[in-house]
């Protein structure tokens, strides 16, 4: 789907992704994916430029094992050059969490870049395995 590059998109975003994958991922599950997609749509918006048409493409893809539902989401903006990065902030800051947040949830997530916009994903693996493994692809 494809929001816009607005604050507004993040909730476009969530509320879809909730509607399509209730009933089809545990409740837990479901609070952690629209968690972070909020986070890196929010982060597309803040911090990167929008794709042509000044929208922000985003997507999921659902694929169920034996040991459960596998999901990943991928946010596709016009680039930031810099790329996403975890910062440290400090108590009083009231921004520099996100990319933690989308760490400590999911299993996995990365950068890929194509030469027209970069993608921020972000895994989930079945039962709840949280690794958080930062693997970026240039």
């Amino acid at each position: 789907m494809v929001v816009p590059h607005h604050a507004t998109g993040a909730r476009l975003a969530r509320h879809r992704l909730a509607d399509e994958l209730t009933g089809l991922v545990p409740p837990a599950l479901l609070a952690d994916l629209v968690a972070v997609l909020a986070e890196l749509v929010g982060n597309a918006v803040r911090h990167a430029d929008p794709l042509p048409g000044g929208v922000v493409r985003v997507a999921w893809r659902l694929r169920t094992t034996e040991r459960g539902p596998s999901v990943q989401l991928r946010v596709t903006d016009g680039d930031s050059g810099a790329g996403p990065r975890i910062r440290v902030a400090s108590p009083d800051a009231v921004d520099g969490r996100g990319l933690h947040i989308v760490s400590g949830l999911s299993s996995r997530w990365g950068v890929d870049r194509d030469g027209l916009g970069q993608s921020v994903w972000a895994e989930f693996d079945p039962a709840g395995s949280h690794r958080a493994d930062l693997v970026a692809a240039g």
